[in-house]
């Protein structure tokens, strides 16, 4: 495992420590790697509602991928 050294300004020293009050049961790293990980799915989230967008809206690439691989890099997709 890695650690890190992370600076913090006023506010997100009272977040993370009001975080430790109400769940006793986890360490600052437990409440930081938390904090990752959520960041990490609303992310993913984020790209699937943005490619659902695309294809509501016709951006999409239909046929044979060698086909459009050999387009894209001939720079005619």
């Amino acid at each position: 495992m890695t650690t890190i050294s992370v600076p913090l300004d006023a506010q997100s020293k009272r977040n993370l420590e009001r975080l430790e009050k109400s769940n006793p049961e986890m360490s600052r790293a437990g409440i930081v790697r938390k904090a990752i990980r959520k960041m990490s799915e609303e992310e993913a989230i984020q790209a699937v509602l943005e490619a659902e967008r695309d294809i509501a809206r016709g951006r999409v690439f239909k046929g044979d991928l060698r086909t459009l691989l050999k387009r894209h890099q001939m720079g005619t997709l």
